[in-house]
């Protein structure tokens, strides 16, 4: 699986596009999820779904302090990958 920033932020669009019942292509990243209309449901829908495919543990509070899919992708990104220390 590709866990590249890219990747993350391709799939959250795609799985977010398919929630909200829009084009995977007309959600912006760098948008409040607010803006895009993602209530709380649909907030934990993301994260279920998000912890499952990628193994990451989020928090509710994880999406309060990165409130766009271009945030969420810098955390899990930075999450998934090992640190040099631990090479």
């Amino acid at each position: 699986m590709d866990t590249s920033r890219e990747a993350i932020v391709a799939w959250c669009q795609q799985y977010l596009g398919t929630l909200l019942e829009v084009a995977a292509s007309t959600i912006d990243p760098a948008a409040d999820f607010d803006r895009l209309g993602v209530d709380s449901a649909v907030a934990v829908a993301l994260l279920m779904e998000v912890e499952e495919r990628y193994g990451v543990d989020l928090a509710p509070e994880d999406l309060f302090d990165n409130p766009n899919l271009d945030a969420v992708a810098d955390y899990l990104h930075a999450h998934l990958t090992p640190s040099v220390a631990e090479s």
